[in-house]
């Protein structure tokens, strides 16, 4: 039983004539969720080309949907899966892909296309991950508490020493429950810290920022004693060219991220439109390989796209199907003998022998490529 969640593709060579109670069925249903398509009369070339496409259209299709899974996994939102826009899908490009080409040339063709697009895709995604990824680094700086956040926005050229030969401004992270330690004690943690130095720069929930001036002298004597008494001394020398740079930075990143995204948002979408045409064109192209092989020539077969509202109309529409395509069933299964030389079959065509047929030619193409 073929999923709920996709179109039905299938073929079949023309019937009889349709039954008065399938025709009843058939008019039950929406318009749009049975439309006829014309599957194209493409050069059959020899049988044991279309027995070697057989086998490798299987892999094919799995590197087409996977190209298309991945332009998906960026547009979600635009995956349309309206069924008035069915007929769209289905229709065969001939002034791209010529019938009058080989089947082999035809899927070559669509490979080839599949690759840019997966390339393209690739090298877009890249560039846009690597931009962001330094865009997201650096508002990470931006986050946070007061003992990893940056502090070219929190500090002012009037909260440092400067152009001292002896003296320096170290920016101290004090947790909230040791402030009061911190005031009483860190005149004393080291000689040669400048008294009531200390200030008050900012203040979060979990931290209170200071200053402190120290001799540069002891300067790594001052932050082992602040590492033993949980004072966290911030790697921070104030330099407004430094500062002014990282803004820079920050506005640069952010701007071409942006570019990036509106570029590969634009990509995405065009590259969804293309790759789903061409996996519905691959997924045609086996249609029809598989409609030779099992009903042989004249290539005429009739093409039906289907798109069930849901379990329960899928459920009934299969039901007909199976009830119109009945009379195929000797043809389709004409070659699957219970006999034990059949059972003990092992040559080339051994995969094909085992696929599980209905009576008519069915492929499905999913709503939303996983």
């Amino acid at each position: 039983m073929p999923s709920d969640q996709s179109t039905w593709l299938i073929s079949a060579p023309p019937p009889p004539r349709i039954s008065a109670k399938v025709a009843q069925h058939l008019k039950s249903f929406p318009p749009n969720s049975i439309a006829q398509f014309n599957i194209p009369s493409f050069k059959t070339g020899t049988l044991d080309n279309l027995i070697s496409l057989s086998e490798d259209l299987p892999k094919q299709e799995t590197y087409f949907t996977t190209t298309v899974a991945k332009v998906v996994d960026t547009l979600r939102n635009l995956v349309n899966n309206d069924a008035s826009k069915l007929g769209q899908h289905i229709l065969w490009n001939e002034s791209r892909y010529g019938i009058q080409k080989s089947l082999r040339d035809t899927v070559d063709t669509l490979n080839k296309e599949m690759t840019s697009i997966d390339n393209s895709m690739r090298t877009k995604l890249t560039n846009y991950n690597l931009v962001k990824g330094s865009l997201t680094q650096m508002q990470r700086k931006k986050t946070g508490n007061l003992s990893v956040k940056s502090l070219a926005d929190i500090v002012h050229k009037e909260d440092f020493v400067e152009d001292s030969e002896y003296l320096e401004t170290l920016v101290v992270a004090i947790p909230k429950n040791l402030v009061k330690e911190w005031t009483t004690k860190y005149e004393r943690l080291t000689a040669m810290v400048v008294p009531r130095s200390a200030k008050i720069i900012s203040s979060d929930e979990e931290y209170t920022l200071y200053t402190v001036v120290i001799f540069r002298r002891v300067h790594d004597d001052f932050i082992q004693k602040c590492r033993e008494s949980k004072f966290l001394v911030r790697d921070f020398v104030y330099s407004e060219e430094e500062i002014e740079k990282q803004r820079e930075e920050l506005e640069t990143a952010d701007v071409t991220e942006k570019e990036l995204w509106a570029e590969l948002l634009h990509l995405s979408r065009t590259n969804f439109s293309e790759s789903f045409q061409l996996l519905v064109h691959l997924k045609v192209v086996r249609l029809f390989v598989e409609s030779v092989l099992r009903y042989g020539l004249p290539a005429n077969y009739i093409g039906l796209a289907i798109k069930p509202d849901d379990s329960k109309s899928a459920k009934k529409i299969f039901g007909l199907l199976q009830e119109q395509f009945a009379y195929l069933g000797s043809r389709s299964k004409g070659g699957k003998s219970k006999s034990k030389e059949n059972e003990d079959f092992t040559g080339e065509y051994q995969a094909l022998m085992e696929q599980d047929f209905f009576d008519f030619v069915m492929y499905e193409v999913p709503w939303i490529v996983n």
